[in-house]
């Protein structure tokens, strides 16, 4: 992740979510956010990607990147994201892959999916006032999970 990677946002709800998260996409990573608001699209057409317990994962594989890329919304205001446990989300986790990544894709998902598990580490990314807070617990968790 980037520093530019994080953001925090208000947004009403799952479609905003994506737009906001495209843009993220966008402007760190150099991407064309309409083409990863229609990959993200594609994938909620498939079943929603709130994971639970306020989390969404929105993901997909898409053409013109050599590696996974991913990116973080907190929201000032919980909104719905159609996830499993019906309850709304104000963190949202955003991933992109390489199109013709396998099991890479799903390791990164696994990789995020602990790390939102940990009740520690989303309550501080919850509480966190600022992107830059944000940005230094996800970079202490990267490299202590290196170590």
């Amino acid at each position: 992740m980037k520093p530019d990677s994080v953001a925090i946002i208000d947004a009403s709800d799952k479609q905003e979510i994506l737009e906001c998260l495209s843009a993220v996409f966008a402007r760190t990573w150099g991407l064309d956010a309409e083409i990863v608001l229609e990959y993200l699209d594609e994938r909620e057409k498939l079943g929603s990607t709130g994971f639970g317990r306020g989390v969404a994962i929105p993901h997909a594989r898409i053409p013109g990147i050599s590696r996974p890329v991913a990116a973080l919304l907190k929201l000032n205001h919980p909104a719905d994201f159609q996830s499993a446990d019906g309850l709304p989300v104000d963190l949202v986790f955003g991933l992109l892959s390489p199109e013709n990544s396998g099991v890479g894709h799903l390791h990164a998902l696994a990789a995020i999916s602990r790390l939102v598990r940990d009740e520690d580490i989303h309550e501080a990314l919850s509480d966190a006032p600022d992107e830059e807070a944000i940005y230094g617990l996800l970079t202490n968790v990267s490299d202590r999970n290196v170590a």
